[in-house]
């Protein structure tokens, strides 16, 4: 079954997010797209979201300095 062009998009977007958090020492174990959201979008009214997760303190602190810049806690 071809790729749509949707899905290919949302993929792409997953791996430099990943590429991204990973530059910066940080892994989201359950970062991907959402498989529910993936499967409706087919129907071409819902367009699939990202799945972020959850994550632990030290990952949260590693991302607002990575977003902000800000060292301080």
């Amino acid at each position: 079954m071809p790729t749509s062009p949707r899905t290919a998009q949302v993929q792409d977007v997953v791996s430099r997010l990943k590429a991204g958090l990973a530059s910066h020492g940080i892994t989201l174990p359950s970062l991907g797209v959402d498989p529910v959201t993936l499967a409706a979008s087919g129907s071409g009214s819902t367009p699939p979201l990202v799945e972020l997760g959850r994550c632990n303190l030290d990952t949260a602190q590693r991302l607002v300095v990575a977003l902000t810049g800000d060292g301080g806690r």
